[in-house]
């Protein structure tokens, strides 16, 4: 049963309750590398003045990553923000998925392996080369590497993607060297395993939300077609394109091939191979997975469409079925909040731009494409400009803005939930005269809300889903906490916060419930307010 009791002493305000997410808008330390503090920001400075503020944590165990030492972001923050609860994400479920031997004795990886084996052909590894542990990690590689030549397997080719992004900048030569000491190690037994293509992971396959889809065109054209500047071996590459431009970071080097003696590219993805994908976070991994995986595919020229055995590390998109084969089960996550809420008729709205169009909406809704309920529901997605974000750091949030205005005036919504990406996406771009006025941009879009929220008797409650504007020492996230705020242009002490000490993302949905006037679900982490008798 999904219904939810209603609060004795509190029906909700008779204006809509709007979440607002500031993506990328942490808390850090007071100094000049911090873009948020260094920002214009009067209306973040008003909300941490207020009773109703108080701080989130938005990393590590707290969003369901293995350690408190894991960055979060904004796929995990959007789950545990729909869920209600802290569910393991994909770096725990993978980790333990090998841990355990349950990823080689899953049907997947067998028939990856046996598919080879029958062919007499290669096995194929595509991801991202780095510890960061965002989008995948070198030691789920490596142990999948060691497996499967225990197995049998002779020849093994990567397709490693550059980082620089959740890692410093300019570390892939150190992840190559302790790469190809695996290799050299797992080839001195016998077996044929080399590098044979890779590039940086903005211009090369890692794609997300169909912004452009020829960044996964260069990666198809590097792994599968062979087809890229060619060198003798990855960090030839890699030292190379540094020399030519001394400003280049990893993020952003070129693709390229790794070619033998004779001038042929070492590893370009045939017929009859098996290929797997290392990511275990699935907004970049889509748009890849569903060039190997369809017949019909239209968003590019692929020249040779290989019949291959292909697998993901998890399955990116449940509903979709994408991909169809993969390693590791993704976490199961029912009933979130949106589930409860259209049960009870509330009808609601989910806007943001192209970039954090999934959060709101897929990974709100516990990893589920499409609506709950369209009856009750009205997604909204502002195109994102395909431009480098440092190019343009207002991104659409004036666009985000004026649009989630109309819906609020509109009267049809009681609750809607809006992201703005600025602060994250131009975080990411290492630019901090960009991430700065990415900040205020958000600040003052933010700030126009409130008052509209206000103006009509609602609530607004305002967060943000991890940091990273708040270190631009780096590209990555931070680890630091985020902001909360409730907004209610009706309150009379009807409810304080709750002293929750370790509080995090997980325990807002139980807190929106409350503000509609609804108990929470009893299995959902605790709210962050208590009403007074």
């Amino acid at each position: 049963m999904l219904n939810l009791s209603r609060l004795k002493n509190f029906k909700g305000r008779q204006g809509p309750l709007l979440l607002i997410i500031m993506d990328g808008i942490g808390l850090g330390k007071p100094v000049d590398t911090n873009a948020v503090y260094m920002a214009k920001t009067p209306v973040l400075d008003r909300l941490m003045a207020s009773p109703l503020y108080r701080q989130l944590r938005a990393h590590g165990r707290a969003v369901g990553m293995p350690t408190d030492e894991d960055m979060g972001n904004s796929e995990v923050g959007h789950n545990a923000l729909g869920a209600g609860r802290i569910f393991d994400q994909g770096a725990s479920l993978v980790q333990s998925a090998i841990d355990s031997g349950a990823l080689f004795e899953g049907e997947s990886w067998k028939q990856a392996l046996q598919y080879v084996i029958d062919h007499t052909s290669t096995l194929h590894f595509i991801g991202l080369l780095s510890d960061g542990n965002v989008h995948a990690h070198i030691r789920h590689t490596i142990a999948m590497l060691e497996k499967a030549a225990q197995q049998g397997v002779s020849t093994v080719r990567l397709h490693v993607l550059l980082d620089g992004r959740d890692v410093a900048q300019k570390s892939a030569l150190m992840y190559l060297d302790q790469l190809e000491t695996v290799l050299a190690r797992l080839n001195g037994a016998g077996c044929d395993y080399r590098i044979a293509s890779g590039g940086g992971r903005m211009v090369t396959t890692m794609d997300r939300y169909n912004a452009d889809w020829a960044i996964v065109k260069r990666g198809w054209d590097a792994h599968v077609l062979g087809e890229a500047r060619p060198f003798y071996s990855a960090k030839e590459a890699v030292e190379t394109l540094y020399a030519e431009d001394v400003a280049a970071t990893d993020q952003y080097l070129a693709p390229f091939v790794v070619h033998d003696r004779t001038h042929r590219p070492l590893g370009p993805i045939q017929d009859g191979d098996s290929v797997l994908f290392t990511h275990f976070r699935g907004d970049r991994a889509i748009e890849l997975s569903m060039a190997f995986d369809q017949e019909n595919f239209e968003k590019f020229d692929r020249v040779r469409f290989p019949k291959v055995f292909f697998a993901g590390m998890i399955q990116y998109d449940g509903d979709l079925k994408i991909p169809t084969r993969f390693l590791v089960n993704p976490p199961v996550i029912e009933n979130p909040i949106s589930a409860y809420l259209c049960a009870e008729k509330v009808t609601s709205f989910a806007i943001s731009e192209t970039q954090k169009y999934g959060h709101v909406t897929y990974f709100w809704n516990g990893n589920r494409s499409g609506y709950v309920d369209k009856t009750l529901e009205t997604y909204v997605e502002i195109l994102s400009d395909r431009i480098p974000f440092d190019q343009a750091p207002k991104m659409k949030a004036y666009d985000i803005t004026q649009k989630t205005l109309e819906l609020l005036r509109s009267g049809l919504y009681r609750f809607g939930r809006v992201n703005f990406p600025n602060g994250d996406m131009v975080g990411h771009t290492g630019v901090m005269d960009a991430a700065v006025m990415a900040c205020e941009v958000t600040d003052e879009c933010v700030g126009i809300l409130i008052d509209e929220v206000a103006r009509l008797g609602g609530i607004a409650v305002v967060l943000a889903d991890h940091g990273n504007a708040d270190d631009m020492t780096r590209t990555a996230h931070t680890l630091n906490p985020v902001p909360f705020a409730i907004v209610d242009s009706g309150y009379q002490n009807d409810y304080n916060l709750r002293d929750i000490p370790q509080a995090g993302l997980a325990n807002v949905a139980a807190t929106l419930c409350n503000l509609l006037g609804f108990e929470a679900p009893a299995h959902y982490e605790p709210s962050l307010i208590a009403f007074h008798d």
